[in-house]
């Protein structure tokens, strides 16, 4: 008995062993026109596999381009659109520069860093206040993430002012900071069938 373990293994297994197998039909024909039938009737089938997607943009480019993989390339057809050609399969994107920088505390994160050096510069007035006051309640948030059993505002006004080098200077007894309580837990509801 033969297994489809033994059999060529398949380039886009998505589609499935027959329309593969219409593929390499395809690129036998010797006929050019006739091939560039076939190809259309294949493109067809592929389609009808997936029609929840006939409605995304460039999903017929994007059939056109699979037939090509499919056949390794060798199918001589007028294509009605550019395929993607060999080359461009094992392109791979340029590496994205990270930069690598400290963070004092990891719990804060590298942008509480930039948005407090962001307020530091701003010129004094309501706008400042309320983003020193945003930039406070956030840190107290993301501190309650790392110690869950309680945060003192004296803690996140003393690293306020450690990150601002002094610019940035809350009082306790006139700054108060939001209570933040952890969301409850969803309660499940089961109903259990009574028997009769």
């Amino acid at each position: 008995m033969t297994y489809n373990t033994q059999l060529k293994k398949l380039i886009l297994p998505e589609y499935g062993r027959n329309i593969q197998q219409m593929v390499d039909y395809c690129v036998t024909i010797p006929d050019r026109e006739e091939r560039t039938v076939c190809a259309y009737s294949i493109i067809a089938s592929m389609g009808n596999l997936f029609p929840q997607l006939r409605d995304v943009e460039d999903f017929k480019h994007k059939l056109w381009d699979h037939l090509a993989i499919m056949s390794d390339f060798k199918l001589d057809i007028d294509y009605p659109c550019e395929v993607i050609k060999p080359e461009s399969l094992d392109s791979r994107p340029e590496p994205i520069p990270y930069e690598l920088s400290d963070i004092r505390f990891r719990h804060y994160g590298k942008y509480i860093e930039l948005m407090i050096a962001k307020a530091v510069a701003m010129e004094p007035g309501e706008e400042k206040d309320a983003l020193v006051d945003l930039i406070a309640n956030h840190m107290k948030k993301q501190l309650l993430l790392a110690n869950p059993d309680g945060v003192e505002d004296a803690k996140i006004f003393k690293d306020l002012a450690m990150y601002s080098h002094g610019a940035i200077r809350l009082d306790p007894a006139v700054h108060k900071l939001h209570n933040f309580k952890a969301a409850p837990a969803p309660a499940t509801t089961s109903k259990k069938k009574k028997k009769k």
